[in-house]
């Protein structure tokens, strides 16, 4: 054999190694795509989930009067655009910059992807919009460089097959609404987080800048990193030039802006109504559980794009946040100065003469109820001293002020001493009509202080807030005209097997009054002598009465010393019962949500309230007529409409001030012919309180909180609420209500609209 022979031979038998093994790799390659498409590798989405992808979208909450009042989202801000809303400039963008030959591909950009393989990905990527979106909808999760390859495979078929049933505009508007931008996800939320925008509503250059982003959310933050989205900025104008888009001066006189946002990211702690939507959120999980019982039908409020629609409205609640951020850091002032008056720390307890005497072991019994204790004591073997040093050690934390965080080093028993002497405040507005809440500011600051002291659940004591319960509840009866005289001196009500009890006023002073004065300058005993004509089982009925109006009467046993709120109460309870005052004697259950709908609009659930006749019309008339006169001249109220509020002459409302024993609570309640509302304020333990009166009651502490908010009410002529007069029924009444031939007393006394010492025997 010639060596050329041999050498041919030689060649001949590499080439087809060459080929086998070309063949192998073609079949391997061939046999691993295939592995991949048919789920060896984890399977792929069915064609039901391919045409029906679902995407995790938060529940958006709407108010009454139709604004998004916020989301419910737990670890994504996500909320979904539709194509209309996605400006021309924001597509053309997107396209530009990261899949110019979109409308031409099937999915799979051949000449991209060749470009990413030959030069290693340093002039972009390869992947197109769809493939981008097919990751967005399915795989989102992080890979590791071993199954990198396998993702994109699984991207590159997921890609055609979304293709093949969506429309490019589909893809450009579900693309959108899937891609991340860090917390937020989709432009929706990204417009609104970055430029407090609607989508349709963005510049050309704040398109720029959120198509830019997408290259790395973080890198190219506007917010966090400035500089480097002003950078990728300017090179999407320099993509849209060569799309044609814009021209080179064009691109040239945007590249001069400056770059502007307008951050409006909105947590769990942060914007409108937080103490409402934290409360809504609860509600809402349980509603969920509820239907799905109901229906088999399972919803995450986190996930489904639920649209729930409230009944707030949007002024009043923005109204009654101004009037609480304005008042209770006054008062908080007013609170500090006095402890430093006296200096003297402003916890309090009774001694055994029932006098208020300081309780310098106050703080330490709360330490004790902490976490933080628990822990040192665990840690210690509950070695006291050990404990002491590490809660008198300072340490760095941010503490709550009206004028902004602190900063500060500061010991946690320093700390819970400034924490327990914050004032904290829950206020309602409600239309009796029609049962919708309109406001709901359950707390001060709900990063710092997340307790809610509106709902149902959050009581406290009322005081002479509960006595038009028992006025309508006489007058019910027939047991009472308002213009009847009685006197203020002591009174005896007797209240079964030999057990009596006796009231105290504030003052001491005896005289004559009608019983429009008794609810007017809320003397105690005229409503004791109310609960008298109403018999031994005056506390059953007044409690029955209570019931009728909404209020849960197992949270107080029917004593006598009720009829001077000596129990504890909701907010949410007093509110609604007042509504049933000016809706003519009929109880209308307070309600917040009027519907809620699945993503696609289909109403899964509507709300209307509860109704029932509490009281006689008659009744009902007559309080609001006396509940008014408590605001005029002598009445607990009447600085309502003095100079401190640009409250309207003639305004047609009432009220009525409560503030507890030793100034713990105050109270006050307002209405007005269509809107009721209710506040309480008091620091978070009872026997945190005000030292004087003039402080402390709720005249000072709450009042001012409802004339505030007023104010503003009145202040907008195109609101409808405050106006009017209220309603007299259509019937015959029964009693009188001018007492001007009757002569009322001309005494100055005016009694602290308090719950006294009562006497028990």
């Amino acid at each position: 054999m010639s060596k050329n022979t041999e050498t041919i031979g030689t060649t001949s038998v590499w080439v087809k190694r060459i080929w086998q093994l070309f063949t192998l790799a073609f079949l391997l390659v061939i046999l691993f795509f295939a592995s991949v498409r048919y789920g060896l590798f984890g399977e792929l989405p069915d064609t039901a989930e391919l045409e029906n992808p679902k995407t995790k979208l938060a529940s958006e909450i709407y108010t009454g009067d139709g604004n998004i009042l916020g989301k419910m989202f737990y670890q994504e801000d996500r909320t979904n655009s539709e194509y209309a809303n996605l400006p021309e400039h924001l597509k053309v963008a997107l396209v530009a910059t990261e899949d110019e030959r979109f409308y031409s591909h099937s999915g799979i950009d051949g000449r991209a992807l060749l470009r990413a393989i030959t030069r290693l990905g340093r002039n972009g990527g390869g992947s197109t919009i769809t493939q981008q979106l097919a990751k967005n909808l399915f795989h989102r999760d992080e890979v590791n460089r071993t199954n990198r390859l396998i993702q994109k495979i699984k991207e590159w078929f997921l890609a055609v097959q979304i293709e093949k049933r969506y429309a490019k505009e589909e893809i450009i508007v579900m693309y959108f609404n899937t891609v991340p931008y860090g917390r937020s996800f989709g432009i929706k939320s990204a417009s609104k987080r970055f430029f407090n925008k609607k989508t349709q509503d963005l510049a050309i250059e704040e398109s720029a800048v959120l198509v830019g982003m997408l290259r790395a959310n973080t890198y190219y933050n506007p917010i966090r990193n400035p500089n480097n989205a002003t950078r990728v900025r300017n090179v999407v104008f320099g993509q849209l030039e060569n799309y044609n888009y814009i021209t080179a001066a064009e691109k040239d006189s945007l590249k001069k802006l400056p770059l502007v946002t307008d951050e409006h990211y909105t947590d769990h702690n942060s914007g409108m109504a937080t103490y409402f939507r934290s409360y809504l959120a609860k509600w809402m999980k349980q509603w969920t559980k509820k239907y799905a019982k109901e229906t088999g039908v399972k919803y995450n409020i986190y996930d489904d794009g639920l649209k729930v629609y409230t009944t707030l409205d949007t002024k009043l609640q923005a109204y009654a946040e101004k009037a609480i951020s304005t008042h209770m850091a006054v008062l908080q002032d007013q609170f500090f100065n006095e402890t430093k008056r006296r200096n003297r720390d402003p916890w309090y307890k009774e001694d055994e003469n029932g006098d208020m005497v300081s309780d310098p072991d106050y703080p330490w019994r709360m330490m004790k109820r902490t976490q933080r204790y628990r822990t040192l004591k665990k840690r210690f073997n509950n070695n006291q001293d050990s404990i002491a040093f590490y809660l008198n050690k300072p340490i760095q934390m941010k503490l709550f002020s009206w004028q902004g965080d602190i900063d500060t080093l500061l010991s946690p028993l320093d700390s819970l001493k400034y924490t327990k002497q914050i004032l904290h405040t829950g206020f309602m507005s409600f239309e009796p009509q029609t049962g919708h809440i309109k406001a709901w500011v359950g707390g001060i600051n709900h990063r710092h202080f997340q307790y809610d002291h509106v709902n149902k659940k959050s009581s406290r004591q009322v005081g002479s807030t509960f006595k038009p319960l028992v006025y309508a509840r006489g007058l019910d009866d027939d047991k009472l005209q308002p213009c009847e005289k009685e006197s203020t001196g002591p009174v005896i009500v007797d209240y079964g097997d030999g057990k009596q009890w006796m009231p105290k006023n504030s003052g001491n002073v005896s005289e004559e009054v009608t019983f429009y004065e008794g609810l007017q300058k809320s003397i105690n005993t005229i409503t004791a002598r109310v609960m008298k004509r109403l018999g031994p089982n005056s506390a059953a009925v007044v409690r029955q009465t209570a019931g009728n109006m909404g209020i849960d009467e197992s949270k107080f046993e029917p004593y006598p010393s009720i009829c001077l709120g000596t129990m504890d109460i909701s907010v949410f309870e007093m509110v609604g019962a007042y509504g049933t005052f000016v809706n003519e004697g009929t109880f209308v259950e307070p309600i917040f949500i009027t519907r809620i709908e699945d993503k696609h609009g289909n109403i899964l659930e509507e709300f209307t309230p509860k109704r029932n006749e509490a009281i006689r019309k008659q009744s009902a008339y007559i309080i609001c007529k006396m509940l008014e006169r408590v605001t005029m001249s002598g009445g607990t109220a009447a600085r309502l409409r003095g100079s401190r509020f640009t409250i309207p002459a003639g305004a047609t409302i009432g009220g009525k001030t409560g503030t507890t024993q030793n100034n713990s609570d105050g109270w006050f309640m307002g209405i007005t012919p269509n809107l009721v509302s209710g506040c309480w304020v008091g620091a978070e333990e009872r026997n945190v309180h005000f030292r004087a009166t003039q402080y402390g009651q709720g005249a000072n502490t709450a009042l001012p909180i409802f004339g505030k908010y007023m104010e503003q009410v009145y202040a907008n002529p195109e609101m409808e609420y405050g106006r009017g007069v209220f309603k007299k029924p259509d019937i015959e009444m029964t009693v009188a209500l001018d007492c001007d031939n009757i002569q009322t007393s001309d005494s100055t006394y005016v009694p602290i609209d308090d719950v006294d010492d009562e006497e028990l025997f």
